[in-house]
């Protein structure tokens, strides 16, 4: 009997896992006819049908679990010994994709992706900045970035940047004309500027105190669905935000801003870079977490 080959397999493999030609053939730089008859070419050698396949959907038959179940720790295995034995890490090649909100390409950018770039010149980086979550494996992305608290539980997290407090916070006037709140329940008598979150849900102010919880569903006539325009809405009088402090930092500090109820806003758990933990790591993705780590460490 013929054996398949290598490129094959891997191919069955990308197809597997994203569940779709159109996705697979992305990420393996091929096109979707040439995927499909590679599929095609895979199950004549091995004279059995490894997917389902519809106009809408792709999924696997019996035989093709059976496979995946075998080939996904040979080829796991295989990928990390070739990559122990490459010559020169810094020839890496290819492509890696990171999904996240926009503070966290922000924090890329401003540090870890100028240093990445003069490392490694050969890899493409593909940043989408978005403020839905995603279901970073199906979408075809290598990683994603989001606040330690919305990491998925089945996933690896590596600390990307500081902790990060959400502050109440609003203009000077706003505060003359209206008066300060003391307490969180006192948010119910203001102007408050809403935030609607992607999923279409208006996002609950959350506050605590001595271990004492509060989370408010605040009354406000504006809601916005962008955290910079959020940061203008309140400069320009418009109500009480609530900003995560990279967003208000500089506006506090050069009296646009003013923080209230201080006390009921702790730091938590800040950015982290996240990626599945039962599939191989890209060579490009850990040579990005080896970067994160050194600057991370530097700055502690």
């Amino acid at each position: 009997m013929n054996k398949p080959t290598l490129a094959e397999l891997r191919a069955f493999m990308a197809v597997a896992e994203y569940k779709s030609f159109r996705r697979a053939a992305d990420m393996l730089g091929v096109t979707r006819s040439s995927l499909s008859h590679v599929m095609k070419t895979l199950e004549d050698t091995l004279g059995t049908r490894l997917l389902h396949r519809t106009t809408r959907s792709v999924s696997l038959t019996e035989a093709g679990e059976r496979l995946l179940n075998s080939l996904e720790p040979l080829l796991n295995g295989l990928n990390v010994a070739l990559e122990n034995v490459s010559g020169n890490h810094n020839h890496l090649i290819g492509r890696l994709r990171i999904n996240g909100n926009e503070g966290g390409i922000r924090i890329l950018l401003a540090s870890i992706v100028p240093q990445f770039m003069q490392r490694y010149p050969h890899v493409e980086l593909d940043l989408v900045a978005e403020g839905a979550l995603v279901d970073i494996v199906e979408a075809g992305f290598d990683a994603g970035i989001r606040l330690a608290e919305a990491v998925p539980k089945d996933m690896i997290a590596v600390r990307l940047g500081p902790e990060v407090r959400f502050l109440a916070v609003a203009s000077p006037e706003y505060l003359t004309r209206c008066g300060r709140p003391i307490v969180p329940d006192d948010l119910l008598q203001h102007q408050c500027l809403r935030q609607r979150l992607p999923s279409g849900k208006r996002y609950r102010w959350e506050f605590l105190k001595h271990g004492q919880e509060t989370a408010l569903d605040v009354p406000g006539m504006l809601t916005l669905d962008n955290l910079q325009l959020t940061r203008e809405a309140a400069i320009d009088g418009l109500g009480i935000a609530y900003l995560p402090d990279s967003y208000v930092n500089e506006s506090l500090a050069n009296g646009a801003l003013v923080a209230v109820l201080e006390d009921w806003s702790p730091a938590i758990a800040g950015l982290c870079l996240y990626f599945p933990q039962n599939r191989h790591m890209p060579a490009n993705l850990r040579a990005l977490i080896e970067i994160i780590r050194e600057i991370d460490a530097a700055t502690r």
